[in-house]
């Protein structure tokens, strides 16, 4: 990134729900020092979020640019060391902005779980980006630090263990409260109308390796597919179900050890579930989330009931209560066997919703990460993931933030 930027750290989107939030987060949390300015369409809209912030926040600039407007993009991004921008659904509105950090080699996160996005982001402008020496990170919230931070712990643990490589490595959550916000449903149909006309869609959708850098070099580990139904794990010692968020999460996991030159292992199989224990009504409970998961899928891809949950469901910009927001939190586990036949477990946990409070926590540490700790961060740019662009520092910082992230050996 040559010369000196006027910002370190452009919040674009503040005015979104959990723009407000990170903005809220960043003027808490955000060191005095640090360079910061709000962005969106509206300068009063800003006005009114930064008025709302307090004294952390009273001297940050306010930019007006639109992502209809590629000049205010280029702009945009040629004034700050790093972006950060909650503008979605990202398919729909995010490719100029993800183009402008490209070109102006300005480090770019966002919180996208949408993997035909990150595809175009990849094909189009990983070279550009790779040239320029921006970092492009995709899904800097809990799609998917969680999972992608909590692998790479255990993969460093194994490493300095000698233990060999990862192998069998399951995500399960164990607990969480929260609620969906309305950009994500908004994702979600977005994804459902593409797939439903276009079957190159629906192929790559179901794509285990759908973010690889290299399809072709990915090992062959046979049916690697989402978890659908409810199932008991004797492995595990747990009834499981699918996770929703384990479409995104596994893509963005296996490009990190693709990233790494499959560092993890060439025999790493990934998946992600909820853990619902061994009680009596353990296997109802994983039932009926994995009925229900299926429900919604078919209820927004049918006309008829999508229009009645439309009218149930929350609206891009609208999102939990403060108080909702306060009472949630995550409890995850990801276990892990070695090709040595060691086994080991990668905690990760925090208070607040995980897609809201929670995810504010992790996307302003990202900015302020790529910001600020560009000596400490590995060697890389293109299109990356927050572990491979970020990796320990991120960690620390989280850490300190009051999130954990542990690993255990345990045999």
């Amino acid at each position: 990134m040559g010369g000196e930027r006027e910002f370190d750290l452009v919040l674009f989107g503040a005015t979104s729900f959990v723009g407000r939030l990170t903005a809220e987060y960043l003027a808490r949390a955000a060191p005095a020092e640090v360079k910061i300015a709000l962005a969106g369409r509206s300068h009063d809209r800003l006005l009114v979020l930064q008025t709302s912030l307090g004294s952390g926040a009273a001297e940050w600039p306010l930019l007006v640019a639109d992502t209809n407007d590629a000049g205010s993009l280029g702009e945009l991004a040629g004034r700050t060391r790093a972006l950060a921008t909650t503008v979605g659904p990202y398919r729909r509105y995010g490719l100029p902005v993800l183009e402008a950090c490209a070109v102006a080699g300005t480090h770019y996160a966002d919180l996208n779980g949408e993997v035909l996005f990150m595809r175009d982001a990849i094909d189009r402008f990983d070279v550009v980006a790779s040239e320029s020496g921006a970092r492009i990170v995709h899904s800097c919230g809990f799609d998917s630090i969680p999972s992608d931070l909590g692998v790479f712990l255990l993969y460093e643990a194994v490493t300095a263990d000698n233990a060999g490589e990862l192998e069998d490595t399951t995500l399960v959550v164990r607990a969480m409260r929260g609620g969906f916000s309305g950009g994500t449903v908004a994702s979600l149909k977005g994804t459902l109308d593409e797939a439903r006309h276009d079957r190159g869609v629906a192929r790559l959708l179901t794509d285990p390796y759908a973010l690889s850098p290299d399809r072709a070099a990915e090992p062959d580990l046979g049916p690697e597919r989402d978890m659908r139904g409810p199932h008991n794990d004797p492995e595990l010692g747990m009834w499981i179900g699918p996770f929703v968020m384990g479409a995104i999460n596994t893509r963005a996991v296996r490009r990190s050890n693709a990233l790494r030159d499959w560092a993890y292992g060439r025999r790493f199989r990934y998946r992600e579930v909820m853990g619902f224990g061994s009680g009596p009504l353990a296997a109802a409970q994983a039932g009926g989330v994995a009925g229900g998961a299926g429900a919604l899928v078919g209820g927004l891809t049918f006309g008829p009931t999508r229009a009645v949950l439309d009218r149930v469901l929350p609206a891009p910009g609208e999102g939990p209560s403060a108080a909702q927001r306060d009472r949630g939190f995550f409890r995850i586990e990801i276990h892990t066997r070695t090709s040595t036949g060691a086994r080991y477990i990668s905690r990760v946990a925090a208070k607040g919703d995980p897609g809201y409070k929670a995810t504010a926590v992790m996307f302003g540490e990202s900015g302020l990460c790529l910001a600020m700790d560009r000596e400490r961060l590995p060697e890389r740019a293109g299109v990356l993931t927050p572990s491979t662009a970020m990796g320990t520092p991120l960690v620390e910082r989280l850490r300190a933030a009051g999130q954990t992230y542990e690993v255990e050996r345990t045999s």
